[in-house]
């Protein structure tokens, strides 16, 4: 280690036998060249018996932070499986890496772009290598695309054949020729890119910029991504005449000055610029030369389609949360940014989703309480408001059902239904609704069925059909009343959910029977739903209220 280097003078014959080695080993970047300097300082001071100890104890410790950050950033960056297989592994890891222009920092950091803004497609343009390429491909989803652009053939890859020994090798599409031509090819495909990666090591690299920006080839929100933007140190240095570093010069100030974008430097290796569109250009204009002010330019109150219906910030409760739709909803608040309280009739169900949520970082608790009791009804709330200080999103999914002919359909199974499905319901609304009304917001949304909507058959449940139709009628109801002070109420009625009771061997004469019935041809999925509540529990659905909004493949229309 530098550290164990030895100060005084008796140290020079050491530091000298090992000057070569470490000026070999030092990265050429402009923490590199800062260390290569130090080191030559070093020398002079180590055989220099007028400089003083004290000097050379400080160019000691300035050349152990030049010498260590590379090496400590390359080790700090979290492995990942490598694809190196097939074609590619008759290099070695490190040769490849070590040739590659976009070094191991520089890949894991733009894996981690991927990864954030979860990219489906991107545009690779440079001298990329097959390390590089299979690590960011594995990134992406499995609809995921990369189109790897380079003047020539590299890493001994001509064709699309070198990357089938990997199952992310189907996301990758090379395309090898003039980059001109090939981006000229993009356009005309209509390709537009969530990430856009360009070498800024290459003399055409601020053609390649204007290129992408002047022809839309770049998503609104999507990011641009530029290696090798200090060039070892040397685009701000002086009386600098080489002319790639010109040219990487030029194309930072072309960026810098650019009122689309905003970018930023980070010094990792030889330089990673990070770019975005500027959120609002002060110039924003039309064909027709008109200034853009409005919000279906910019966005209600600046906020993106997308952004609208994030729930980041918010407060959520989920009543039968322990199971089947009630979970399906629990995961789909959470992960649009809810913080989720899970309530079921049984603890432990309710903390089996719970620490689901908790392992995908959603903050999340879990309650027991029977719906139907008002104690237990107003303890949830309460709890939750403690807690997290409010309640904005009240999802009453919680709800039974007990099939019988009508003619024998008992009292006791009639109120049994009617107390969960519609006055357990109906208590949640209300304790829910009166922190919603004194806080001028909230978003309650009620589980009803298509069985609101049609008599299901052959089965017979009675008592759950009126409950439902109950549901959507206290919906309506509330939606009218409570709208005007913030408050918006809707239900979503699902068709026949796909559920491990429903994959029963003596179930199954009677899910053949419902595929007849519905136009979709299948069984409803718990995922199915998720998009629908969260769109309900978002400010995109803030104008609808009283809605029963149906997701039943079509059975209902039948």
């Amino acid at each position: 280690m530098p550290g164990d280097l030895p100060c005084g003078a008796d140290g020079f014959k050491h530091i000298t036998k090992s000057l070569f080695f470490l000026l070999f080993s030092i990265s050429e970047t402009p923490a590199g060249l800062i260390a290569e300097n130090l080191l030559k300082a070093k020398e002079i001071a180590l055989n220099d018996s007028r400089v003083p100890e004290q000097l050379k104890h400080y160019l000691q410790k300035a050349l152990d932070v030049a010498l260590g950050l590379d090496p400590y950033l390359d080790a700090m960056a979290s492995s990942n499986r490598l694809w190196i297989t097939g074609t590619l592994s008759v290099r070695s890891v490190a040769e490849i890496i070590a040739d590659s222009c976009l070094t191991y920092a520089c890949c894991q950091i733009f894996r981690m772009f991927v990864h954030m803004i979860r990219a489906r497609k991107i545009l690779l343009i440079g001298k990329l290598k097959g390390y590089s390429i299979l690590a960011i491909a594995e990134e992406l989803p499995d609809d995921g695309k990369i189109f790897a652009c380079a003047e020539a053939p590299y890493l001994g890859v001509n064709s699309q054949e070198a990357f089938d020994y990997s199952s992310d090798g189907k996301k990758i599409s090379m395309r090898v020729g003039p980059m001109a031509d090939t981006l000229e090819a993009l356009h005309a495909e209509d390709e537009h890119f969530d990430i856009v990666f360009i070498d800024a090591d290459q003399r055409n690299a601020v053609n390649y910029y204007s290129f992408v920006m002047d022809n839309h080839l770049l998503r609104m929100d999507a990011v641009i991504c530029v290696e090798n933007t200090l060039m070892k140190g040397q685009v701000y240095l002086e009386n600098i005449s080489d002319e790639n570093v010109l040219a990487v010069r030029k194309l930072n100030t072309v960026i810098n000055s650019d009122p689309r974008v905003e970018q930023i430097i980070l010094p990792v290796q030889s330089g990673l610029s990070i770019i975005r569109r500027s959120l609002a250009p002060p110039d924003a204009v039309i064909e027709s030369k008109v200034l853009v002010t409005d919000d279906i330019f910019w966005g209600y109150n600046r906020r993106r389609i997308l952004d609208q219906l994030r729930l980041d910030g918010k407060v959520a409760y989920v009543t039968g949360g322990g199971q089947g739709i009630g979970r399906a909803f629990a995961h789909a608040l959470g992960e649009a940014g809810a913080k989720v309280a899970v309530v079921d009739l049984v603890l432990a169900k309710a903390e089996a989703v719970a620490c689901e949520l908790s392992l995908k970082g959603i903050k999340s608790v879990a309650l027991a309480a029977d719906v139907s009791k008002p104690e237990d009804v107003q303890r949830v709330v309460d709890t939750v408001v403690a807690r997290w200080g409010t309640v904005h999103i009240a999802c009453n999914n919680a709800g039974i059902n007990m099939n019988s002919a009508s003619e024998d359909t008992s009292l006791e199974e009639w109120d049994k239904t009617f107390n969960v499905n519609l006055r357990g319901l109906f208590l949640c609304c209300q304790a829910a609704g009166r922190i919603m009304l004194n806080q001028g917001y909230g978003k309650i949304i009620n589980t009803a069925s298509m069985a609101s909507l049609i008599v299901p058959h052959p089965q017979k449940q009675l008592a759950y059909n009126t409950s439902k139709a109950g549901v959507v009628k206290l919906t309506q109801t509330l939606g009218t009343e409570w709208i005007d002070r913030g408050v918006k109420v809707n239900c979503i009625s699902p068709g026949i959910v796909d559920t491990p009771l429903i994959r029963s061997k003596d179930l199954q004469p009677l899910v053949r029977r419902w595929l007849g019935d519905i136009p979709a041809g299948r069984l409803a999925r718990a995922t199915d739903l998720q998009a629908a509540v969260v769109y309900l529990a978002s400010d995109a659905s803030d104008y609808m209220t009283g809605h029963n909004l149906v997701i039943d493949g079509g059975q209902s229309l039948w």
